[in-house]
């Protein structure tokens, strides 16, 4: 069988992508997926339960994610796979370089340094 490549998954989108930056962080539950999500975007984002769950499948359903026992048993918690870190990874560096682009392209300024 030939290796995936995480290329190959690309692009996601920007809800796939908070669920899977939450998730590298590691194992979650649902509710602290979107509490997280929320949270990490202002209010930017929300997920709503149908939203999420159906990423999730989605994740499962590519291997990109897993699930796990959870303390509370009336919960399902989640954990990357190795795989899934590194389409996460392939996704933040995609997305970087469109950024690089903008700067390049004066639709950006220069990157602000941290205070």
């Amino acid at each position: 069988m030939p290796r995936r490549r995480p290329e190959d998954a690309l692009p996601l989108s920007p809800p796939m992508f908070h669920v899977l930056l939450s998730l590298s962080k590691g194992e979650r539950h649902g509710y602290l997926i979107m509490k997280e999500v929320e949270d990490r975007t202002a209010g930017g984002v929300r997920l709503s339960t149908g939203t999420l769950y159906g990423i999730i499948r989605r994740l499962l359903d590519g291997g990109l994610v897993t699930e796990v026992p959870a303390a509370d048993p009336r919960r399902r918690a989640y954990r990357l796979t190795p795989f899934g870190r590194d389409v996460a990874r392939a996704e933040a560096e995609r997305l970087e370089s469109l950024v690089v682009e903008a700067r390049h392209s004066r639709l950006l300024g220069a990157r602000r340094r941290p205070s």
